[in-house]
Parts: C-alpha cells; structure tokens; sequence
C-alpha cells in the first residue's frame, strides 16, 4: 500500500501542510475580517444584530468621521519617526557590522558580544533614563523625541543580522578593491553594503514593523496629540469614540493598512534575507 501510495504521488506531508496553511490563513485573517466588517456597520447594528452579521449597507461614515479628526497628524508624525529611525538604523547598523565583521582590531569579539548582550536587556526597564534624558535635551513632547530611543533599542539585532551577512562576502572582492587603492570607507559602500541587500531589507522591514506598534515609549515621551504616533491614535480614540465600537475599529483598521501594504509588499524580502543569512551562516 506504501508503494502505491508513492507511486500516486500521495503522501501524508501533501495533505497535512496545506491543510495547516489554510487553517493558519484563517487564524490570521479572521480577525481582520472581523475588524472591517464590524467597522462598516452603524453603532445600532452592533447591539441588534449578531456580531458575526454582514453590514446590512456599506457603511463608511465612521471611516469620514475619523479621518475628519486628528488621524492624519497621527500617521504623519509615524510615517516621519518610522521613516528617519529606519534609515539611521540601516546606515548605523551596516556600517558597525562591518566593522565587526572584515575590520580586524583589538576586543572587536568582546564588543560584539556586547552588542548582541543588548537583545536580552528589558527595553522598558531605560524608560525612566530615557525620560530624564529626552527631558533634559529639550525634545519631550516632539516626533524627534522618538528617534534616538527607537534606533538605540533597534540596533542590537539589526548589528547581529548584518554581521552574519557581511562575514560571508568573498575576500577576494575585499582583496581586489584594495589593490585597486579603495580605503575601507569605499570598499564598504561599493562592495558590502550592495551585497548585504537581502539583510539591509529584512533589517529595514522588521525594523519599520516593530517600530509601527511601538507604544510605550511614545506615550512615556509624548503627551499633545498633535505630537503622537499611530499606536496612540486607538489609545486617544477609544476615549473620544468610547461607546461607538464601529469608530474605534475603524481606527484599528486604518492604522493596520499601511502596515498590511508593507508586509505584503516586503514579505519575500524577509523570507528571502533570512533564509540567506540561515543558508550562509
């Protein structure tokens, strides 16, 4: 019968991983199905009809009312804060895994385990340094208040990722960009960071995913609505739309798009950068 099986082609691995892919898809995507068809009904609908009930129209009033609101100062402040905290965590990250990796200078290997110890320190246990430090300089209560707390706690596991990939660059490339009279600084933006592309891209979406639904620390450092990021926008909401339900879970719909749009877009990058890394690690 096993032989049978075999030479059919089916196997008990054929049926049991998509089966668990489609039961995966469901778990993920129920909830946000659920979100979105509760977000397109009125505040009447969500008391009198059963919860898993379809919109009885397509409902996108509460959608209006909300981006007539203070939603869009929300994502611009994120989309600023995400967008220079990725940036400056790529260049920074890059730049201090080749360090680490090609550059041969004295506790280089004690350094790195240092970085790499700052992935086990609880975040949350700097906020109150954190706090006194923003203070002290002038920026609580601003965008850029985010920035050096977000690429600080960023950086540990961006360095290890990278290091891994810029280990694996053949020498010969490094050899020859020498011979050719390239000083280090060249050969890293000619050679090592075009080459670490698939790490530079999980590094950056990882990063701008993480930091998207960063919520503590922008509550600690911010306080004006107009100075706050996205993961508060359902915070602030929740009390300006408490018992308007559909409001609020169209205000967790349209904080989770641009992230969905980006994962979506990205995800074979990370998939991709990870494997890589696996592969030449």
């Amino acid at each position: 019968m096993a032989k049978a099986a075999r030479k059919s082609g089916f196997s008990v691995k054929s049926v049991v991983i998509p089966v668990l892919g489609l039961f995966w898809l469901a778990v993920t995507t129920l909830p946000f199905i659920f979100v979105v068809m509760m977000s397109l009904k009125t505040q009447n609908e969500t008391y009198v009809n059963p919860v898993w009930a379809l919109p009885e129209s397509f409902n996108l009033s509460n959608y209006i009312d909300v981006l007539k609101g203070s939603f869009l100062i929300y994502l611009r402040n994120s989309l600023f804060v995400i967008s220079v905290s990725v940036v400056l965590i790529v260049l920074i990250s890059a730049m201090a895994a080749y360090a680490l990796a090609r550059l041969r200078f004295r506790l280089s290997g004690a350094l790195f385990g240092l970085i790499v110890a700052g992935m086990i320190v609880p975040l949350h246990v700097t906020l109150v340094p954190v706090y006194l430090m923003t203070k002290s300089m002038g920026l609580y209560d601003t965008p850029a208040a985010l920035i050096g707390p977000y690429v600080a706690m960023s950086l540990p596991i961006s360095i290890f990722i990278l290091t891994e990939f810029m280990r694996q660059v053949p020498k010969e490339l490094e050899e020859a960009a020498l011979l050719d009279g390239c000083g280090p600084f060249k050969v890293f933006w000619k050679i090592f960071f075009p080459l670490s592309g698939p790490g530079l891209s999980t590094v950056a979406i990882y990063n701008g995913i993480m930091l998207w639904n960063e919520f503590v620390f922008a509550y600690v450092l911010t306080s004006s609505p107009d100075k706050r990021t996205l993961p508060l926008a359902v915070w602030d909401f929740q009390g300006q739309y408490a018992s308007n339900i559909p409001a609020i879970l169209a205000v967790v719909t349209l904080s989770s798009l641009p992230l969905i749009i980006v994962y979506a877009i990205g995800q074979e990058k990370i998939v991709n950068g990870m494997m890589a890394g696996s592969l030449k690690g």
